[in-house]
């Protein structure tokens, strides 16, 4: 396992180069639990879907979120019903232009305190898209 060295002007102090490194951690610890990872941050118009995976024959919708501190509520509370929108149309995007629509699919979060493998906090079917 390779270490992660942080200095002052690393790119992993601000806040996009941590969320690169969390959504890696991401999608190594999916990929160990059997998922396969097809597409990363798969935008649209409004919307953003951080990972696109497939687990056997369903496809799953990964946010994946890092919060180092609780005082916001965590990683949790940071995927509010606005996101959970904005996840879903993207959702909709990539399934009407890649996938076709009678396809299974789900929600997931992956929620980090750290960036660390150990502080991943995994939720399957997370939310669903209304």
């Amino acid at each position: 396992m390779s270490r992660l060295q942080v200095s002052d002007n690393d790119s992993t102090t601000r806040p996009a180069g941590a969320g690169v490194i969390a959504e890696g951690l991401a999608a190594r610890f999916l990929e160990r639990h059997g998922l396969v990872v097809i597409a990363r941050n798969y935008r649209c118009r409004g919307g953003e879907v951080d990972l696109v995976c497939r687990e056997r024959r369903t496809l799953v919708f990964v946010e994946v979120r890092l919060r180092r501190s609780a005082s916001h509520g965590g990683a949790a509370a940071s995927i509010t019903t606005a996101k959970q929108t904005r996840i879903a149309l993207a959702a909709r995007h990539y399934l009407a232009s890649h996938a076709g629509r009678d396809v299974d699919c789900r929600f997931d979060c992956i929620l980090l305190d750290a960036l660390s493998e150990a502080a991943i906090e995994w939720i399957r079917d997370a939310f669903s898209a209304s």
